[in-house]
């Protein structure tokens, strides 16, 4: 126990570490966001070595805005009737950006879905920051049938192939229980296009990407049933 003590503490150090700022292109939102010396590193690779009991952290992907979010998160807040009255879960939140946004639009519950230690500490200061309320729930949802939600809202969840093939099954069942499906994304190589009607496109910085913070197209679209 003294060594596990010696673990940095998430949400003291992203709160000392990180810089809470307004989003690039979503001032209604700030979020706490990494910067050239926030040291993200030590929060990673902690000083009491590697814990064989909790899974080892992932790459942090809450300390960005990428485009995907970004995107959903102002279609929400420009349309504001899609997320009103309606329980809506975040799915992969990481930062918390489309949660926030979608309580900011009204939504009368959010539900955020993040696997990673140090993204859940940072969503609930996001959240704080942001005076939103957001049922965080740290596991891997797409394991097992939809929670009890009228909308998905999904953005940036298929940057990598076994993430996108693992997302796909989950999002059908979501369809399969009359649950509707946005994804938010810059049109990613394993985004899975034959599944998807566009609905938007704004331009967007992502921040978190490697096309840096110059604004690019990023979409908005509804996941569909195989046809």
């Amino acid at each position: 126990m003294r060594e596990r003590a010696k673990r940095l503490d998430p949400a003291e150090f992203i709160r000392a570490n990180m810089r809470l700022a307004p989003v690039p292109s979503l001032p209604e939102i700030r979020l706490y966001l990494a910067h050239p010396g926030s040291g993200l590193r030590r929060l990673l690779e902690p000083d009491d070595g590697p814990d064989e009991s909790e899974a080892e952290p992932q790459p942090p992907y809450w300390a960005y805005a990428w485009a995907g979010g970004a995107v959903l998160a102002r279609y929400i807040l420009d349309r504001p009737s899609i997320v009103a009255g309606k329980r809506v879960l975040d799915l992969g939140a990481g930062s918390g950006l489309v949660g926030i946004a979608a309580a900011k639009a009204g939504a009368r519950e959010v539900i955020a879905a993040e696997i990673d230690r140090n993204g859940v500490a940072a969503l609930g200061l996001n959240a704080q920051a942001n005076g939103v309320a957001i049922q965080i729930r740290a596991e891997d949802v797409t394991a097992g049938p939809p929670p009890a939600v009228d909308l998905v809202l999904a953005g940036d969840v298929f940057y990598a192939q076994d993430v996108g093939q693992r997302m796909i099954p989950f999002l059908d069942r979501c369809l399969a229980a009359g649950i509707d499906v946005l994804v938010g994304d810059p049109g990613r190589a394993w985004l899975p296009r034959t599944r998807l009607c566009l609905l938007g496109e704004y331009q967007v910085p992502d921040v978190g990407g490697n096309g840096g913070s110059e604004p690019k197209p990023s979409a908005v679209l509804a996941f569909v049933a195989e046809g």
